[in-house]
């Protein structure tokens, strides 16, 4: 999962409480943050779960694919 986390949701939700609550159904999954904020603002104190991951914009498109990449091989 990537998530934009600095945009809301319906019904109030931010990025974090969307993965939560996917990794509620799915432990193993791995997310990617992407945000132009610091990484404490995006995940919540910057408690980040196994697994989860920040970007912090701005970035190279390039850049973003090889840590997609990094994230999928593990």
């Amino acid at each position: 999962m990537i998530r934009d986390s600095e945009r809301r949701l319906p019904g109030g939700f931010n990025g974090r409480q969307v993965a939560d609550t996917a990794r509620q159904n799915r432990p193993d999954l791995k997310v990617l943050f992407v945000t132009g904020y610091a990484d404490t603002a995006a995940v919540g104190a910057g408690q980040l779960g196994s697994g989860m991951t920040v970007m912090t914009k701005p970035f190279q498109m390039t850049a973003l694919a090889a840590k997609v990449r990094e994230i999928i091989d593990g």
